[in-house]
């Protein structure tokens, strides 16, 4: 028994079983199987017909099958790659330069999925095949990802090499921890510019500043850790401040609030400009609205 890997970012449990019939080609399973003794037909009514239907193959239904997908040649800029790949849910199928298949993949997000292979594995990602997946609930998803890989499996008798067990180079690597950065030399040390200022040039000096309670390897606080992990999630090279830093950071939490005129923390910063905190960014986050603030 071999396990299908998808990607780092889902969870999905899928495996691989070999047929004991005398075919080459493998069977795929999904979840529990049902056994016959628990299975009942009850009678079928004309209302049963027309309003009791699993939402996810009506989704799926309108799934292309792989092979009728138009295969995309893959750009080599986030920018050029967003205008040719949906930033929706959905499954999409990476091809190498001689169009032969390498992973079949479930995203939140297909562009940034792609992009983040064409930075790890560019030599494996020229083209792609995309299927968008109109209510991606977890079931859905499964379903269309699960449609492709059976399809390509009935053609080839074999799995994509990046599917197969024991593979990951298409699962996406912990970006190694940047170190907190520190506004001051010490809270006994003379400043000989305003804090104010300090602040002022980090946000319009570096991309991304988030203004954290605790560190961004052990946030202090619920609504810092959940605007870490979206950070990260969304592959951002981004800047921490340790707001509770009494040491290095004294007085950081009143100057920052007169600064971006914003009560709470934390507080996230794009270009120069307040984004917001927790709430904001989550609810961003949700909608597939930071994919394009974090290309600006």
């Amino acid at each position: 028994m071999a396990t299908l890997s998808l990607s780092s970012v889902h969870t999905f449990s899928l495996r691989l079983r070999n047929s004991s019939s005398t075919q080459n080609t493998p069977n795929l399973f999904l979840y529990s199987r049902i056994k016959p003794s628990s299975l009942k037909f009850p009678s079928i009514s004309l209302k049963s017909l027309i309003t009791v239907k699993p939402r996810s193959l009506i989704i799926t239904s309108a799934l292309n099958n792989l092979t009728e997908t138009e295969l995309v040649a893959v750009s080599s800029t986030s920018d050029e790659l967003t205008t040719k790949m949906p930033s929706d849910s959905g499954v999409y199928a990476v091809y190498d330069k001689n169009d032969a298949l390498q992973f079949i993949g479930i995203s939140r997000n297909i562009a940034a999925s792609v992009f983040a292979h064409l930075k790890t594995v560019p030599e494996l990602c020229s083209s792609v095949k995309v299927g968008v997946v109109g209510e991606p609930d977890r079931a859905a998803l499964t379903q269309a990802w699960k449609s492709w890989m059976e399809e390509h499996i009935k053609a080839t008798g074999k799995v994509p090499p990046g599917n197969e067990s024991g593979n990951t180079t298409w699962v996406r690597q912990p970006p190694k921890k940047k170190s907190d950065l520190r506004l001051t030399p010490g809270r006994h040390v003379q400043l000989t510019v305003p804090l104010e200022e300090l602040i002022d040039r980090l946000v319009k000096e570096n991309k991304v500043v988030a203004f954290i309670k605790g560190s961004r390897s052990a946030p202090l606080c619920g609504f810092s850790q959940r605007v870490i992990g979206i950070l990260e999630s969304e592959g951002v090279d981004y800047e921490s401040v340790d707001v509770l830093d009494e040491e290095f950071n004294y007085g950081l939490r009143e100057t920052l609030k007169n600064y971006s005129n914003w009560p709470t923390f934390p507080q996230v910063f794009v270009i120069g400009e307040l984004v917001g905190g927790c709430d904001i960014l989550s609810s961003m986050y949700e909608k597939g609205e930071l994919a394009g603030l974090f290309k600006k």
